[in-house]
């Protein structure tokens, strides 16, 4: 029987504790770091809500799973409208809202039928009814982009009521939150970008986080094609790298893919635009 949950733990003469735990989820490998003054067992109950949420979050947001409650809305949607769970209703607003504040580089719907720029202004929602309707067939709203962000969000909320102050939560290298201070000193030191090739000598490829997201979107290898552009629906080609810094890891994902997707000019605008989101951010390969 496959163990879903791992963990390492290390006590302290000093009271405190260094749990390590791993698990898979969302497609990709999840790393928990927590330091504390409680007990192995109660930071093992931590470790398991993360993953009891994590594993929610992916049955409700999941685009491949057919059986997933954003699968049956890209289904029915077009026919009449669909009430949201409400975490899921949330998600696709969130997204709805910053496709607006990003100049449309941020577009949910760019894996729809005969996708256009405009497509997605035929998703109605209704915050009354808590509904989604598409006004034309061929719809499909994907949050891959997204949802380990806001999964960084939905953990951190979770160590706020289990009073974890110092925290690292690592998803797939890509998306990663810190909280409080790492136990030989402050904040969290985190690489990035270490696999991509840049001709940039000196380049930066670590960051350090205290209470801050880190965020990236890219491409590793010139195989590796994944994040389409909402202008023309062709991949975004070229091994390169854009990552962000900020306070809120569902905003961060957002921005990097945004910027990641984003043209040359609409870039520069972005990040001008959108500074006051921006800790830091990153552009490597370009």
């Amino acid at each position: 029987m496959k163990i879903a949950i791992q963990h390492l733990y290390r006590p302290s003469h000093e009271g405190d504790g260094l749990l390590y735990a791993w698990f898979s989820s969302m497609h990709t490998r999840v790393d928990i770091l927590l330091y504390s003054q409680k007990p192995e067992e109660e930071l093992m109950s931590v470790v398991e809500r993360i993953h009891a949420a994590l594993s929610y979050l992916e049955k409700i947001a999941n685009y491949y799973d057919p059986a997933s409650e954003l699968a049956v809305i890209n289904r029915t949607a077009s026919i009449c409208p669909v009430i949201l769970s409400r975490q899921l209703y949330t998600m696709i607003d969130l997204c709805m809202e910053y496709h607006g504040k990003t100049s449309g580089c941020f577009d949910v719907t760019v894996h729809s039928e005969n996708y256009n720029p405009d497509t997605i202004h035929s998703v109605y929602l209704s915050a009354e009814e808590r509904s989604i309707f598409f006004q034309q067939p061929g719809i499909t709203i994907n949050l891959s982009g997204f949802l380990k962000g806001y999964a960084l969000e939905t953990v951190r909320a979770i160590l706020n009521t289990c009073c974890i102050e110092n925290a690292l939560i690592n998803m797939g290298n890509s998306s990663v939150l810190a909280l409080g201070d790492h136990p030989a000193g402050t904040g969290w030191k985190v690489n990035f970008g270490n696999r991509l090739e840049t001709d940039k000598i000196g380049m930066k490829q670590s960051v350090l986080l205290c209470n801050e997201c880190l965020t990236t979107s890219g491409n590793e290898s010139d195989g590796r094609k994944h994040i389409i552009s909402p202008h023309d629906a062709s991949f975004v080609e070229g091994i390169k790298q854009i990552a962000v810094v900020t306070k809120n890891g569902a905003v961060g994902e957002i921005l990097s893919t945004a910027l990641f997707a984003a043209s040359p000019e609409q870039r520069e605008a972005l990040l001008v635009n959108l500074r006051p989101l921006l800790i830091d951010y990153f552009l490597i390969g370009y």
